[in-house]
């Protein structure tokens, strides 16, 4: 056998200069796009018809699938899109993900493309040393789609000549003469190959090269591409498993999309690949599974020939050599008529059952706490509207619903207070709050972007004021999501202290968690209401934040004589006490949201 273990490592550099310059390609087209594809696909998400073109367009734009699916898994994941949303995208992904063999079946044997990789990286270069970024964002497009094209080249050189190694060639053979079970064994391979590089499109390519040297027929190439459909949902799966459910069930949504599509066809997979036969018979392109038969009968009729087929020593205008390469150009046309008809009709069934699919990776993906699934933004999603002032109305809602949900929070550390140590329930509560807490910090991040493009737009002095306000209202209550954490970090040393609060203490913290509570739900009152919010409500906001200061002096003072008098040891009052002033801390935050709204009162009164 001829096939070196060099070789071999050499096919692996083809196949990661492919991948690499696939992932060149697509940051430098995300980078030049800017904010415009995170715009779009936010904004036209808002039925399954627009969120269907939008994943087709975007995935079409970026050269991966992988690359789609996994920005719209962060976006569910960040609350930025519903799952019903993101399933929508994710179908349209699938179509778009066809236009990468389209240009791989146009331009692999059509032209010969290694000729112009390196003007492609001459032309590259410069716009690399540009000072304007998206000058260097198209550079770097340029560069990935050459090293593409060039690692497709070396694909095919490095991809192991079967017609030197008959031991590969009798493997193959074995695996492919088995009718229905070869092609579930080739399905098998689409998916692990997918599954290992994690791209379909180089699984596509790969398997192009192998039938259109004749290595295997038409219906097992069929097989292997649609293999890699259930393959690349590995990534956005990865992607997923650091997020939250919402995340876990869109990709999950992923899958399932992809295997029942997989399911159907497998029922009727030979008629539905001798439809995509006819069909590229029908374009004048010639019978696609003409060549693995050609190819043999060369072997067998002219063997001095088919020695020199593929290595580039035949003569260039040989009868033999022309003809292959026009079945070539029919093999690589065929496989993408069968990967695009796949996925349009897939999506033109399953588009319709949106909601049934939500609901199926409901029950597979269940939510262990319900309130999980309400952390998304609902009022700015779908991105900027065309008068800047709107904009601002949709925002003030959804800082509202912001501070509703924080406040769900203090109600979570107050549980905690009172959860057992060393329990499985407390360790449960705690991570659920820090969960929390990371979706706060998203969306505060989300709600301020968004506020600051709001204030790019042309707005009136009122409009920008209220902005401003606005951003510091954000950061205020990200600030008491922070302190609800902190409470639990103060209930987590004083477990590993081993120290214990009397009946006491347990009452006294209650009751400041009932100032604090009392407090933050007047606020968000204020909040949902600014504009009709009156000076005598605000008045009562500071009210209940003196109420907060004097019970925390009055606690201060009587811990001091609890510890004195060895009511309950020292260590134990620390931790009291750092409790009791974290949540005066709320108190504080809270009051200085209020002083915000104030500020808006007085100006809308002017």
């Amino acid at each position: 056998m001829s096939y070196s273990f060099l070789d071999f490592l050499g096919l692996l550099g083809a196949v990661g200069l492919f991948l690499y310059g696939m992932k060149v390609m697509s940051e430098g087209l995300q980078k030049a796009a800017g904010d415009r594809l995170r715009n779009i696909l936010s904004a036209m998400t808002r039925n399954r018809f627009t969120g269907t073109l939008t994943g087709f367009l975007i995935t079409a734009l970026i050269q991966s699938s992988s690359a789609s699916t996994v920005m719209v898994v962060s976006f569910v994941n960040a609350g930025l899109m519903s799952l019903a949303q993101s399933m929508a995208v994710i179908m349209g992904a699938n179509v778009g993900t066809t236009f990468t063999a389209w240009v791989i079946a146009l331009f692999g044997f059509k032209v010969n493309i290694s000729a112009f990789v390196l003007p492609l990286i001459g032309l590259a270069i410069p716009l690399l040393f540009t000072k304007k970024s998206r000058n260097k964002s198209i550079g770097e497009f340029l560069i990935g789609f050459a090293f593409l094209f060039m690692g497709l080249d070396m694909i095919s050189r490095y991809v192991p000549d079967l017609q030197s190694n008959p031991e590969m060639f009798a493997f193959l053979e074995r695996y492919a003469s088995m009718g229905y079970l070869s092609v579930l064994i080739f399905l098998g391979v689409g998916i692990l190959l997918t599954m290992v590089i994690q791209s379909s499109a180089a699984t596509f390519a790969i398997t192009l090269i192998m039938c259109s040297k004749g290595w295997i027929d038409f219906d097992l190439a069929c097989a292997i591409v649609l293999g890699s459909n259930i393959g690349t949902t590995i990534t956005p799966i990865l992607a997923s498993m650091s997020g939250n459910v919402a995340a876990k069930r869109t990709a999950m949504g992923h899958l399932l999309f992809n295997l029942l599509g997989t399911v159907w066809v497998l029922f009727l997979y030979f008629p539905f690949v001798h439809l995509n036969v006819w069909l590229t018979e029908a374009l004048g392109q010639g019978s696609p599974e003409a060549l693995a038969g050609y190819v043999k009968h060369i072997e067998a009729t002219q063997p001095e020939i088919y020695n020199h087929l593929f290595d580039n020593s035949l003569p260039e205008g040989h009868d033999v050599l022309a003809k292959v390469a026009a079945m070539q150009q029919s093999v690589s046309i065929g496989l993408s008529i069968f990967h695009t008809v796949f996925n349009l009709i897939n999506l033109s069934i399953m588009i319709w059952f949106t909601g049934l699919y939500v609901k199926i990776v409901e029950k597979l993906v269940p939510a262990k706490h319900k309130e999980d699934e309400e952390f998304q933004l609902k009022f700015i999603s779908g991105g900027l509207m065309n008068a800047s002032e709107l904009n601002i109305t949709q925002a003030e809602k959804e800082i509202a619903v912001y501070a509703e949900r924080v406040q769900r929070m203090i109600g979570m550390a107050q549980q905690l207070v009172h959860g057992k140590e060393d329990s499985e329930e407390f360790s449960h509560l705690f991570s659920r709050l820090e969960k929390y807490e990371d979706i706060s910090d998203r969306m505060e991040i989300e709600i301020a972007h968004y506020l600051n493009r709001c204030s790019e737009g042309r707005l009136s002095n009122e409009g920008k004021l209220k902005i401003a306000g606005m951003l510091r209202v954000v950061s205020e209550i990200e600030s008491i999501a922070d302190c609800c954490v902190g409470a639990g970090k103060i209930l987590i040393r004083k477990q590993q202290s081993q120290v214990k609060f009397n009946d006491e203490i347990y009452t006294n913290i209650d009751a400041m968690f009932g100032y604090v509570e009392s407090a933050m739900t007047n606020m968000v009152a204020l909040l949902n209401d600014i504009e009709h919010a009156r000076e005598q409500e605000i008045i009562v906001s500071y009210n209940k934040e003196r109420e907060i200061n004097n019970f925390r002096n009055q606690l201060r003072t009587a811990n001091i004589e609890n510890i004195n008098s060895r009511h309950y040891e020292y260590q134990a009052g620390i931790y009291y006490m750092d409790l009791i002033s974290d949540l005066e801390k709320m108190g504080d935050y809270i009051i200085n949201v209020v002083d915000a709204v104030r500020e808006q009162v007085r100006s809308l009164a002017v």
